[in-house]
């Protein structure tokens, strides 16, 4: 039997070795041993010619080789041991899109004027439909206040474009949906809308009057109820005194389904509480295709809008992001999104935003990767750079590799709402939008943006290695975070996201 003395040495010996283990520090990760690092240029390098190369076409969404870019990303993330999102087959989440080409027939009669198809209005959904002395509904902007006290079942609404407090143009741009959409719930014929006379009427009917894509309507009533806009001289006279009827017809639509996929992918993250919570990496990959397709000048010799900046360098950023926290994974989970259709009205993000893979609730932000070029490789350029709670880690990230960064340099631009950000940002969700680094709109950044010329040959190299590294750090200290990024006080999408995760 071992005495007192000994079994209390032995017992101070066993506390003492216990107590230094359970005070020894934990070993802390040196940021220059992770991944972001060692990335080499080659592999970014990669990714960006093949997307950009003149064999892809200009990777225009509904065409060919826009599906088979999804496909590119959907395998670089299957190399990577990636996972699909939970209950899907497959990295493809199907978008689906229709065509759509306007008819040339079609007029509006009312008092003694008549109005004719893109002289005077366009049709931008709908089926054809005979209007005989139907009766007319103002409606002020078509809003759900505006429809107060108003019988229009049966009748032709007709509204101002846009909304009282509208800060740009571009809102009205982005209400067509939901302004059909409250048209039908209140058993209109059709909706008119009136576009004021500083829109030029010949510009806004030559681009929305041709053949374009959108998001298929689930709603069958939806499709089938004419959205007008009407412009021009003809708008002024277009009022409550002059116009009590109209009989006419609306000009036919040929519509073709289009197949297009957004790419989807899952990082399970490390931390066992945390991992519940999922932080999006986003960029598109589609882009404008070629000849007139391009909206840009080109010759015989080089018809190709091979869309480098816009976006092949973004979604390189993201699979390079995808390859290295892969390797040493950040504590909340990371949902990896490539989107289709952004140069067509973000219809990629707006698809996924209404058909999200995972619960909206459950993101807690995103870091959308796009831009228009650089014309300074000193900077990173974040839009939306100090609304999200997140600049001390984009700062940390672009430091470690020699860059700065800058915040919006062009905000009457309004570039924050003009990326696939804004569809998670309008849902409530934290979304800035990292872009190669420019101080302005100039020459340099214009002989590339959307021009034939944005080869992969044009961009340098070096820089992409360190925007993608920046990139892939800075979702990496974004992921670690103790407390979820938030918008900050008096936010426009601030009531969006108390909202969203209030639920």
């Amino acid at each position: 039997m071992k005495s007192f003395f000994q079994s209390a040495l032995l017992m101070g010996c066993v506390l003492g070795t216990t107590l230094a283990q359970a005070q020894k520090p934990k070993k802390t990760v040196v940021p220059a041993s992770l991944p972001e690092f060692q990335m080499k240029l080659e592999q970014p390098a990669a990714h960006v010619r093949f997307l950009a190369a003149d064999e892809m076409l200009g990777r225009r969404t509904g065409e060919i080789t826009n599906n088979v870019a999804a496909r590119y990303i959907a395998e670089q993330y299957r190399l990577l041991g990636l996972k699909p999102v939970s209950g899907q087959t497959d990295y493809l989440q199907p978008v689906s899109l229709e065509s759509v080409k306007p008819g040339k027939d079609g007029f509006l009669f009312f008092g003694t004027d008549t109005l004719k198809v893109k002289q005077n209005f366009i049709v931008l959904s709908g089926e054809p439909t005979t209007f005989t002395n139907t009766p007319v509904v103002f409606a002020a902007y078509g809003n759900e206040n505006d429809y107060q006290g108003l019988d229009v079942k049966g009748k032709i609404v007709v509204a101002q474009f846009g909304s009282a407090d509208a800060k740009s143009p571009m809102e009205g741009f982005e209400s067509i949906e939901r302004k059909t959409k409250l048209a039908v719930e209140h058993g209109a014929l059709a909706l008119i809308e009136v576009l004021p006379p500083q829109l030029p009427w010949v510009t806004v009917a030559n681009y929305f009057g041709k053949e374009s894509v959108r998001v298929k309507s689930s709603n069958a009533e939806q499709n089938k109820l004419p959205h007008i806009w009407l412009g021009g001289p003809s708008a002024k006279g277009f009022n409550r005194d002059q116009v009590k009827q109209i009989t006419g017809k609306t000009a036919s639509m040929t519509v073709k389904p289009l197949r297009a996929y957004n790419v989807a992918a899952v990082l399970e993250g490390s931390d066992p509480t945390l991992k519940s919570e999922y932080v999006i990496l986003s960029a598109h990959f589609d882009h404008v295709g070629t000849g007139k397709q391009g909206g840009g000048p080109y010759t015989e010799a080089d018809s190709i809008f091979n869309g480098t900046r816009d976006n092949a360098m973004g979604t390189a950023a993201v699979l390079e992001a995808a390859q290295t926290l892969s390797k040493v994974k950040p504590k909340r989970s990371i949902l990896f999104l490539n989107f289709t259709g952004e140069e067509l009205g973000l219809l990629g993000s707006k698809y996924y935003a209404e058909h999200p893979l995972i619960p909206l609730k459950d993101c807690v932000y995103n870091l959308n990767n796009d831009g228009a070029g650089y014309n300074d490789t000193t900077l990173v350029t974040v839009i939306g750079l100090e609304r999200t709670g997140t600049q001390t880690q984009i700062e940390t990230a672009a430091k470690a590799f020699g860059l700065k960064v800058n915040a919006d340099p062009a905000p009457e631009q309004g570039l924050f709402d003009r990326s696939d950000n804004v569809s998670f940002a309008a849902k409530g969700i934290p979304a800035p939008t990292f872009t190669p680094g420019f101080t302005k709109f100039d020459a340099s950044l214009f002989k590339f943006y959307h021009q034939v010329a944005d080869n992969p040959e044009t961009i340098s190299y070096t820089y992409l290695l360190k925007f993608c590294q920046t990139y892939a750090y800075a979702a990496r200290l974004i992921a670690n975070m103790p407390q979820r990024p938030q918008w900050i006080k008096g936010d426009k999408y601030e009531a969006a996201s108390n909202q969203l995760y209030s639920k």
